[in-house]
C-alpha cells in the first residue's frame, strides 16, 4: 500500500481578466500550497474502487475516482487500484482539497501503473478534471495563467504562518461557477496585482500582507451574506489582514511570527470556530509524501 499527502492551497493573489470564448474566465493568480493535507492510500487491484471517510464524498463523482478512470482510459492500463481518501481539508470552501486529491491520484497512478507520462501530458489530463488541478502537480508556489493550466513555479514564501477560518455557512452547490457569474466586468483587472506580487517574491524579499488580493472579496458578501460577521470576528481576534481563500467562504490571514499566529489561532479556537494554524508546503521537501 502507498500512502501520500495532498496539500490544500491559498490564493495569495487571484484576479479575473475577463471571460474567454470557451466560456471559462481568464485568470492570473499567485498560489501557495499549505501543510493542511488530505491523506490518500493506494493499493493495486483488478478494478478501480474508491471510498472516503466522509460518506458525502465517497461517490463516483469524486475527482479522485474520475482521475483514476481518466488515466486508465487514456493509458489503456488493464488493471485497477483500490483508493482510500481520509478527508482532512474542509471541502467546498476554496482551499482546493478536491483538486489536490485528483492531482495526487494522477501522480501516484502514473508511478504505480508504470505509465511514464511527461509533465506536459499530466498537466493536460489535470486540466480536464478542473482548473486548480494542474497547480497541484507542482505545489509549492506558482503563478497561474489561462484558466489554470499555465503555470510558472516560483520560490516559495519564507516560512510564513497562515491562520484559516472556515465559517459555518451552508455549502453552495456549483459554488465556483456561481461566484464567477456574480462578478461584474468592472471588477476585472489586468494582472497588475499578480505581477507586483510575483516581482516581490522573485526577489526573495519578505511577502507583505499588503500584496494580498482576491477579486471575489468584492462580491463575497452578496454570495455569502453572513460572511461579514466572521470576517469581523477574525479582525477583532487580532488579524491585521483577512483575505478570501479562492472562491470562499474560507478566510485566511498571513502572519509573519509563529507566536503571533498561535495567539490568533487560540483566540479564534476559543470562540468555537473551525480554524487551522498552518505553514507553507514546500515543493522541494514535499515530494509526494510517500510512505
Amino acid at each position: 500500500m502507498l500512502t501520500v499527502l495532498a496539500p490544500a492551497k491559498v490564493n495569495l493573489v487571484l484576479e479575473v481578466l475577463g471571460k474567454r470564448k470557451d466560456g471559462y474566465h481568464e485568470i492570473r493568480s499567485l498560489i501557495q500550497s499549505i501543510n493542511l493535507c488530505d491523506v490518500l492510500s493506494f493499493e493495486l487491484d483488478r478494478d478501480i474502487s474508491f471510498d472516503c471517510n466522509n460518506l458525502e464524498l465517497g461517490g463516483e463523482d469524486n475527482l479522485v475516482f474520475r482521475a483514476a478512470w481518466l488515466l486508465k482510459k487514456i493509458s489503456g492500463y488493464r488493471g485497477g487500484v483500490k483508493i482510500r481518501l481520509e478527508k482532512r481539508i474542509p471541502y467546498g470552501v476554496g482551499l482546493g482539497g478536491g483538486s489536490s486529491d485528483a492531482a495526487a491520484t494522477l501522480m501516484v497512478l502514473d508511478h504505480l501503473w508504470e505509465l511514464g507520462l511527461s509533465m506536459r501530458q499530466m498537466v493536460r489530463l489535470a486540466a480536464q478534471l478542473g482548473s486548480d488541478v494542474p497547480f497541484f502537480l507542482y505545489r509549492g508556489a506558482a503563478m497561474v495563467k489561462g484558466k489554470g493550466e499555465k503555470l510558472k513555479p516560483l520560490v516559495a514564501l519564507a516560512m510564513p504562518q497562515f491562520v484559516i477560518v472556515v465559517p459555518p455557512l451552508p455549502r453552495i452547490s456549483g459554488k465556483t461557477q456561481y461566484v464567477y457569474s456574480c462578478l461584474p466586468p468592472e471588477h476585472y483587472t489586468k494582472g497588475e496585482f499578480t505581477r507586483n506580487a510575483v516581482k516581490v517574491l522573485s526577489r526573495g524579499k519578505g511577502f507583505s500582507p499588503s500584496l494580498l488580493f482576491n477579486v471575489f472579496d468584492r462580491v463575497a458578501l452578496a454570495v455569502f451574506p453572513s460572511l461579514g460577521e466572521y470576517r469581523e470576528r477574525f479582525i477583532e481576534a487580532g488579524a491585521t489582514n483577512v483575505c478570501l481563500a479562492g472562491s470562499g467562504p474560507a478566510l485566511f490571514s498571513l502572519i509573519e511570527g509563529k507566536a503571533i499566529a498561535k495567539e490568533l489561532y487560540s483566540r479564534l479556537y476559543s470562540q468555537g470556530l473551525e480554524c487551522y494554524l498552518v505553514s507553507a508546503f514546500f515543493r522541494e521537501s514535499a515530494g509526494l509524501g510517500w510512505t
